[in-house]
């Protein structure tokens, strides 16, 4: 009796519909395990891109659901990552397994190093700022050419793991990155300093009243975001075996924000790899329209977000009438 009191949530009945969500996850992501051996080719190496980029959409998300921002400038931070893969394979000859946390690490500073400054900014002007980092990163880029590669770039070729196929390391290992990224989200979004955040969104003077300050808040989903986006740029290196400034432009960052919208800032791995899809599978899947690709690609994008808008209102609505009826 006394457990139950001391940890009552433990007590509770976890719902049918989250067990159902949690079984099709577990069936998704065993699927998704299995797919390398029906599927070959071009599509092992899209689908890993897609998962690096379904990592890449999360960190946008969590930076939208925690912080109740904007950001146009993530692939500077998924830089950051990627980069420092590259730079530690070609300098120091080291693999993924080093410098993934290097690169984490360096992600979750630079973003706390840029959100430090811009702590009493936000909206369009915070956003505003993000894309200046966006649109320095290619010069930044070529001018340290004798580390970056200039524009011709770097290889990313140290596997992972010895004697296996890159192809399948390649797939395995953004996949790897997502599921267990999604996982430490959904612990974050139980735990005592997630909720806090949340407050500090919500309902800033309750926040301060129960002492989290606006400013830790700010800085810790920030450095938390851009963490996430240098993991997204690490994995996205190594999948894509290439990092080069034609891969971190604006456009990098505004797709990324636009694959978070097509989430519908989920932080779920089913809406993560939604995004990711959309921003790696339907391009492919639109490459022979020619010119009518960037209207095509806006037709599908309008399309998925008015369905996450109405669908749930649907939804809703038919529940409503079946319990009237």
């Amino acid at each position: 009796m006394s457990d139950a009191l001391a940890s009552p949530a433990a007590a509770l009945p976890v719902p049918p519909g989250r067990v159902l969500a949690r079984g099709a996850t577990v069936l998704l992501v065993m699927g998704l395990a299995a797919l390398p051996f029906a599927v070959q080719g071009s599509w092992i190496y899209a689908l890993g891109i897609t998962f690096a980029n379904a990592v890449a959409v999360l960190s946008v998300s969590v930076l939208v659901r925690y912080g109740g921002e904007v950001s146009i400038g993530h692939g500077f931070f998924a830089a950051v990552g990627a980069y420092t893969v590259a730079i530690m394979e070609q300098r120091l000859g080291v693999s993924l397994l080093v410098s993934l946390p290097v690169g984490v690490a360096l992600g979750v500073v630079s973003g706390i190093a840029f959100a430090w400054p811009s702590r009493n900014i936000s909206g369009i002007y915070l956003a505003v700022s993000t894309m200046a980092l966006a649109l320095a990163l290619p010069e930044l880029i070529n001018n340290a050419a004798s580390f970056t590669g200039g524009y011709q770039g770097l290889y990313v070729a140290e596997p992972l793991v010895p004697g296996l196929s890159m192809s399948l390391q390649r797939y395995y290992v953004p996949l790897a990155a997502l599921v267990l990224v999604a996982l430490a989200l959904g612990q974050f979004r139980r735990s005592r300093q997630g909720m806090a955040m949340l407050l500090v969104r919500t309902h800033p003077a309750a926040a301060d009243a129960f002492g989290t300050p606006r400013v830790w808040a700010r800085v810790a989903v920030m450095g938390i975001s851009c963490g996430v986006a240098a993991l997204a740029g690490c994995v996205l290196a190594f999948a894509s075996s290439t990092v080069s400034p034609s891969g971190f432009t604006l456009w990098t960052s505004i797709f990324f924000l636009v694959g978070s919208v097509v989430s519908v800032y989920g932080l779920s791995l089913p809406r993560a790899l939604v995004g990711g899809a959309f921003l790696t599978l339907v391009p492919q899947l639109l490459s022979a329209s020619g010119a009518w690709i960037p209207v095509m690609y806006g037709v599908a994008l309008l399309a998925v977000i008015l369905a996450g808008h109405f669908l749930p209102r649907l939804s809703a609505r038919i529940r409503r009438q079946g319990g009237t009826a």
